[in-house]
């Protein structure tokens, strides 16, 4: 009787042991992702392959969506419940996905998790949901930082701006008449005054405001956007073109020698090399009255509440953002890895590294509300462009923005 019982507690642990194992091995983590080009998705297939090799009980499942139906696929998988295990999101996103309540908290697993101590400084408070819970594991990110011409700093004897006042005094001194320039003329800053440019005028207007009731149309936001305007209108040290100057003209003008100064990201840092060589470099956004503010750019993964395979899936995301595998994802992307350690072995020039992680401490993004959208798209380009041309005040294009985001 004994030998007998014996024998059945074997088999059954035998069996669950076995049972257990084998749901293990089926595991399966569904990614989504978008990639645009075959490099990069072959890449995406290489990190795979090295997850499932280091990880035999779980299969990556990874699908790479179109970039312009992604969201509107993943929403509408959400709905009906046919959400992936993970899936690449930007922060535009997190507040419509926790309204959703279709995110999973991974607070407990970040805190326990080994590579946490090697992501890059605010990283993680930047991603924060608006409840203070963490609900993305960064990926990658950009920052937008000063692009300036080496070669002209050095021959009007000008060290790159740290301030407001190092800036319009560099772009004063860089404004030049053809005739004393070689037969080109060229002005200190590249202003972008079309649609993205937001992110050129914050370092000098929102490092000194706040997107919040009450906090563009302070005496100092005023001031700031004065200031701001008066580059274009007063000083004149921007192109003819700015009112109207997007991504490819601020770039153009650039390249060509008929700036000194843009706002950008690293992303552009390798079509940069191949135009000037060491002619450019680039620093931080300038400090203004005391107050640092730059954009930060970014992509994260994160875990829905609907996954069946959360432990696995964690194991997938974590390791996308781990040492190695975080550079070699960032080759395919051609962004910032997130991690201290990989930041040397970035696929970029060591000068543009440093001014991308020196900007980290003060990188922020615009506010997580709805309002967001409609202000970047429409609201900031638009009366940008009537307060440079004169057809509206500054103080008046700040109190159309303050509006936008009080009224619901």
């Amino acid at each position: 009787m004994f030998k007998k019982s014996t024998l059945g507690i074997v088999l059954a642990t035998a069996l669950s042991g076995f049972a257990a194992s084998h749901a293990w091995a089926q595991s399966t983590v569904n990614f989504w992702y978008h990639f645009d080009n075959p490099e990069s998705i072959k890449l995406m297939d290489e990190l795979v392959a090295s997850f499932e090799g280091k990880n035999p009980g779980i299969k990556v499942k990874a699908e790479n969506i179109p970039w312009n139906n992604y969201y509107d696929k993943l929403f509408t998988s959400i709905v009906g419940g046919k959400a992936p295990d993970v899936a690449m999101v930007k922060l535009a996103q997190q507040p419509q996905l926790i309204e959703m309540d279709a995110l999973e908290p991974i607070d407990k697993r970040v805190a326990s998790w080994p590579g946490k101590d090697d992501l890059g400084d605010n990283l993680l408070n930047i991603n924060k949901g608006p409840d203070g819970k963490q609900y993305y594991l960064p990926l990658q990110y950009v920052v937008v930082y000063l692009y300036y011409r080496a070669d002209l700093f050095a021959n009007a004897g000008l060290q790159p701006p740290a301030t407001c006042e190092d800036f319009l005094d560099a772009a004063k001194k860089l404004t030049l008449p053809a005739s004393a320039n070689n037969g080109v003329e060229l002005f200190g800053f590249g202003m972008r005054g079309g649609k993205g440019g937001y992110d050129n005028w914050g370092p000098f207007v929102l490092s000194q405001s706040e997107l919040t009731p009450g906090g563009m149309t302070t005496p100092k936001a005023i001031a700031a956007n004065n200031w701001y305007v008066d580059l274009f209108r007063k000083e004149k040290v921007a192109p003819p073109s700015a009112p109207n100057d997007g991504f490819n003209e601020i770039i153009s003008t650039f390249k060509s020698g008929r700036t000194a100064m843009i706002f950008h990201h690293i992303g552009s840092s390798k079509t940069m090399v191949a135009a000037l060589g060491d002619k450019v470099s680039a620093v931080p956004a300038p400090s203004c009255n005391g107050g640092r503010w730059t954009s930060f750019g970014d992509e994260s993964t994160a875990l829905f509440k609907a996954s069946k395979n959360k432990d696995a899936a964690w194991k997938w995301m974590s390791f996308l953002s781990e040492g190695e595998n975080n550079v070699k994802f960032n080759k395919a992307t051609g962004q910032m890895t997130v991690t201290r350690s990989g930041s040397e072995k970035a696929a970029f020039e060591p000068r543009f590294v440093k001014a991308t992680v020196d900007s980290l401490p003060f990188a922020k993004t615009l506010p997580a509300v709805p309002q967001t959208a409609d202000f970047v798209n429409t609201v900031w380009p638009v009366n940008m462009q009537r307060a440079l041309t004169g057809e509206i005040t500054p103080e008046q294009m700040m109190t159309t923005i303050e509006k936008h985001y009080t009224t619901k």
